[in-house]
């Protein structure tokens, strides 16, 4: 039911055409089945979902008896939930235990999760206190009680202990750079936090749940492995990794916070120069990413900078990245800031940062410049060109330009459709801003990309034609929307390249 996009496979003579199936924003999407193959019959039936048919059929799970499949459905317009309950045996709906609404948008991302022995009670997820938090609920639908509670998020949940009686989790309770894991008496309310050193800890906990493994960093600590008992107790240390730098020129990492224009806390990592020098003035690259779902900067090693950041500060440079409104772990004001104008909200955020930047008497405020990918590619252009001047040079890869050709259920979450939102998508296409801008560019992109298509490239290409600017591009046949493998090595050398020739 989905337009097909033409793709085309450029390693074979003659090309071959490889169409992917492509929904677009405010085009026609899918209608979705979901089938229960029984393996004795050999037979399907199909869960009866309604109308209309074109809706979400997400967070599919079993119940513990194996006879009834749970589904949140969410409306094509992304602001109602439904969990329903169907008979996996006949595929007719039992019944629709609760519903979400938002005026912005809703996104259930885990089904019910069940509390082993109590084949009648599930926790769920929500943020419809602001934060993601768990509910424990009835299957009749009925809620039992907020599990969770706070001005911060659950990140995880590690399973059950004391035969299910006690919940061990993971959250940003401690702070949002911040991951560590905890226990709760689900019937006495009890909490007690299992890890104890600053930094991010992702753990998995034993089939008895008398242990977790702990695997952790922080800023200044390589990663760590040891096992703890469900009272925080150290049982046994596996491992400790060494500095993967140590033979290299070190470079001096700082977390710290900038105030929003609205006063919100926005969280940065400054890397300085190797060898750095406060009498001299330094090039800045910054990078940026900005989008939903990914958060760029915390308290693990190195501030989760990437060896292509480090190998920058090691070539003379200040990197800089700031997480703007709209990224996660913040809550639903900060993330649904942005919400149908994508772009306006995150770039006021980074010139928070640049304004920073600009104040420190190391900085050459004439040489900053911007890098990122996919959204950080839609980032770095809406900079250079809705903002022209303050960067002198960009690098944008796989970069969103309108995103009316993004596909439909993102785009549709965060900007409504381009008939419900024109004003929204029009001031985000980068198509509008062309002739504004000043300074070098330097668009990549996967030739093969089926995320981001290579036609939001192209479009730009014939816009700044049209405006007579001038622009480098580079193609990377045989990729998708990351370049990988050896290429990626030929594609960083030309980013680095790129920023010393022309910043």
């Amino acid at each position: 039911m989905v337009t097909d996009y033409p793709l085309v496979d450029y390693s074979t003579v003659p090309a071959t055409p490889t169409p992917e199936k492509y929904p677009m924003a405010g085009g026609k999407s899918h209608e979705a089945l979901v089938g229960i193959y029984d393996l004795s019959t050999r037979k399907t039936i199909y869960l009866q979902t309604g109308e209309p048919a074109e809706q979400y059929l997400t967070n599919i799970s079993w119940s513990p008896d194996e006879k009834s499949v749970y589904i949140a459905i969410v409306n094509r317009d992304q602001n109602h939930m439904w969990l329903n309950r169907y008979a996996a045996s006949t595929g007719e709906k039992e019944a629709t235990l609760f519903e979400e609404t938002s005026e912005k948008y809703i996104e259930p991302e885990e089904g019910p999760i069940f509390i082993p022995g109590k084949n009648e009670e599930f926790l769920w997820y929500s943020k419809r206190d602001g934060f993601k938090h768990l509910y424990l609920y009835q299957t009749n639908g009925n809620l039992i009680r907020q599990i969770t509670k706070g001005k911060w998020e659950v990140t995880g949940l590690l399973g059950f202990a004391d035969n299910g009686s006690t919940l061990v989790y993971q959250s940003t309770e401690i702070s949002p750079l911040e991951k560590h894991i905890f226990t709760l008496d689900l019937t006495k309310g009890k909490k007690n936090q299992l890890t104890k050193e600053k930094g991010v800890h992702n753990a998995s906990l034993n089939g008895s749940g008398e242990y977790i493994l702990d695997l952790w960093s922080n800023l200044q600590t390589p990663s760590q492995s040891e096992i703890l008992d469900l009272k925080g107790k150290q049982q046994k240390k596996i491992y400790t990794a060494s500095n993967p730098q140590s033979n290299y020129k070190p470079t001096e990492i700082e977390v710290f916070s900038l105030k929003a224009g609205d006063g919100t806390d926005l969280f940065c990592r400054l890397i300085k120069p190797a060898d750095f020098d406060p009498s001299k003035k330094y090039p800045v690259m910054v990078y940026v990413y900005g989008g939903p779902h990914v958060q760029l900067v915390d308290y693990s090693w190195q501030g989760k900078a990437d060896l292509f950041m480090l190998y920058m500060a090691q070539q003379g440079f200040v990197v800089f990245t700031l997480d703007n409104r709209g990224t996660p772990y913040r809550g639903l004001e900060f993330e649904q800031a942005t919400y149908r104008r994508l772009g306006t909200v995150e770039m006021e955020d980074q010139l928070e940062g640049v304004s920073y930047l600009r104040r420190q008497t190391f900085v050459d405020t004439e040489r900053i410049g911007v890098f990122g990918w996919s959204f950080g590619g839609f980032m770095t252009t809406s900079l250079m060109l809705r903002k022209p001047g303050v960067f002198k040079v960009g690098v944008a890869g796989g970069p969103v330009v309108d995103w009316k050709m993004y596909e439909v259920m993102y785009t549709e979450r965060y900007m409504d459709t381009p008939e419900q939102n024109p004003e929204g998508y029009e001031a985000a296409s980068l198509l509008n801003y062309t002739d504004r801008l000043q300074g070098r560019l330097l668009i990549l992109h996967g030739l093969q990309d089926p995320t981001v298509v290579p036609q939001h490239s192209m479009m730009l290409l014939k816009k700044f034609v049209d405006n007579g600017k001038d622009i480098d591009f580079f193609l990377y046949p045989g990729h998708a929307h990351n370049v990988r493998g050896i290429d990626r090595a030929q594609m960083y050398e030309k980013i680095s390249r790129y920023f010393m020739e022309h910043l």
